[in-house]
């Protein structure tokens, strides 16, 4: 399934400005990643559908950064590593993000997997809900096995693997109705299981606490709900 959110991002990124200054500032993010030494930080959201930088760290010789960035709301960002000369696809994480004071450490050897952000209990329910789901992710890679080793019959395994997409979709609709007073429930429905059944997206949307409703992910979930209902 493509990613909601995802859809339609520009590969191009934009910069935009941001002055770090600490009296303008609602997040005050700080973190280590231990084992660097020279390379440069970017933290960027989305932004109509494209990446926009809203600031750069340099890093040289210090592991540790700091930025002060101003935030409308809690939303989900994205800190990318520029390691210079040194390719690796391991350079991005993606956290959920909120007003007051977050801190990220990871390591250089293992940036996403050795990552621990505290601070932000929308990331905290992010990873909480990855946890479980990374299991069915688990058991997809089982009968994707399965099926390559051509001994268990097709039929068969197609539908175990519509049973486990139903299980997950449905997990992570209960996932978003039990913490409808979090930013991370209509996030979930956008981002995780856009074309499930309407009718779980309509119980989501309901069970949002007004002020989510109004939030950036609860407009989108309204918007992708209009949509549904008029294509179907």
């Amino acid at each position: 399934m493509k990613n909601f959110l995802l859809l339609g991002i520009s590969l191009f990124t934009i910069i935009a400005c941001n002055n770090n200054d600490s009296n303008k500032s609602n997040l005050h993010l700080t973190g280590n990643i231990e084992g660097l030494s020279q390379g440069k930080l970017y933290i960027q959201k989305i932004q109509d559908t494209t990446f926009v930088v809203i600031d750069s760290i340099e890093i040289k010789g210090d592991s540790k950064f700091e930025s002060f960035l101003n935030i409308n709301e809690p939303e989900v960002l994205y800190l990318y590593l520029d390691r210079g000369q040194s390719n690796s696809l391991d350079n991005e994480l993606i956290f959920f993000a909120e007003p007051g004071k977050m801190n990220i450490e990871t390591s250089l050897k293992s940036f996403f997997a050795n990552t621990k952000v505290t601070g932000s209990k929308n990331n905290d329910l992010w990873n909480e809900y990855k946890k479980i789901n990374n299991q069915f992710k688990d058991e997809n890679l089982k009968l994707i096995a399965l099926r390559l080793q051509n001994k268990t019959p097709i039929d068969s395994i197609e539908k175990a693997f519509e049973r486990l997409k139903i299980r997950k979709y449905r997990f992570a609709a209960n996932f978003a109705v039990t913490h409808a007073k979090h930013e991370i429930a209509p996030y979930i429905a956008v981002s995780e299981i856009a074309d499930i059944n309407i009718s779980f997206l309509d119980s989501i949307q309901k069970h949002l606490a007004p002020e989510i409703a109004k939030s950036k992910y609860g407009k989108m979930l309204d918007e992708h709900i209009k949509e549904r209902k008029f294509s179907e």
